[in-house]
């Protein structure tokens, strides 16, 4: 097992490596393929994802990214709209076929991985954002890493009791202070290339610092999901490592937390 993990591991980071780099098309249609099997898990944990419901918000998501690639971020709030107007309608003259949760979740996954994750391409896109977009694997990552090792040299105080037993107090300062210090250091190496950002190891930390915050926050909102519905796994895509919500979790709030820690520290 823990062979199958770690090969595959480095697989994914090469991939990574490679679309992220290239950015433009390729990395768009990437980000947008995970973020309909990331969507196809979520509604398959609550039993949506064939029937009218799923298709809604597949279609949502589909139109979200159509709108990104035309510069039309404008009709963002019209589409998300018509997508609730469109899941309404349907549990108004299906009723009582679909019950209110399953038109929230329809609803919620659009945000919580169409949208959310799209923000991986949108770092990528910005000025700067061939350099800006590692951090938010730093962050995600490197945060991880850096709260295992805490965690087991220092953790005494539990931070989820319940949900996440493992997981100590002590253990996600760690993380957080691990993954200031990595975008500290990843500044400190190539922080004189960046035109746009201002003080670019001040800026790298403390954007790294507040997205490992969110990082870890969004670990926990995953894993929440799967014990709330008794599941394991969100799928099983990567071999010893799951699906696509289960590798990119927490990267689905350092994306966003990343750009717009970013937007505002570079200013």
């Amino acid at each position: 097992m823990f062979t199958t993990r770690l090969i595959s591991g480095i697989i994914l980071v090469l991939i990574a490596i490679l679309v992220v780099s290239t950015g433009g098309s390729l990395l768009f249609a990437v980000t947008g393929a995970i973020s309909l099997i990331g969507l196809f898990e979520l509604y398959r944990v609550m039993k949506i994802e064939k029937n009218p419901l799923g298709l809604i918000g597949y279609l949502a998501a589909i139109s979200y990214y159509g709108l990104l690639w035309f510069d039309g971020e404008q009709y963002v709030t019209l589409m998300a709209i018509a997508a609730l107007m469109l899941l309404m309608t349907m549990y108004v003259f299906t009723f009582p076929k679909y019950k209110t949760e399953e038109i929230t979740v329809a609803f919620f996954g659009i945000f919580y991985v169409a949208v959310m994750l799209s923000y991986l391409y949108q770092v990528r896109e910005m000025p700067d954002g061939g350099l800006l977009v590692w951090l938010i694997f730093i962050s995600s990552w490197g945060c991880d890493t850096c709260a295992y090792c805490a965690g087991m040299l220092f953790g005494k105080h539990k931070l989820t009791p319940v949900l996440s037993p493992k997981k100590t107090i002590e253990g996600a300062v760690g993380g957080v202070a691990g993954a200031a210090l990595l975008g500290y250091l990843y500044a400190l190496l190539i922080g004189h290339k960046m035109m746009v950002v201002g003080n670019p190891r001040l800026a790298c930390a403390m954007a790294c610092a507040i997205a490992a915050v969110i990082s870890q926050v969004g670990d926990l909102a995953a894993s929440a999901i799967k014990r709330n519905h008794e599941v394991k796994d969100y799928g099983h895509l990567i071999p010893g490592h799951g699906g696509i919500l289960d590798r990119f979790d927490s990267m689905i709030f350092t994306a966003p937390a990343i750009y717009f820690a970013v937007t505002f520290l570079a200013r």
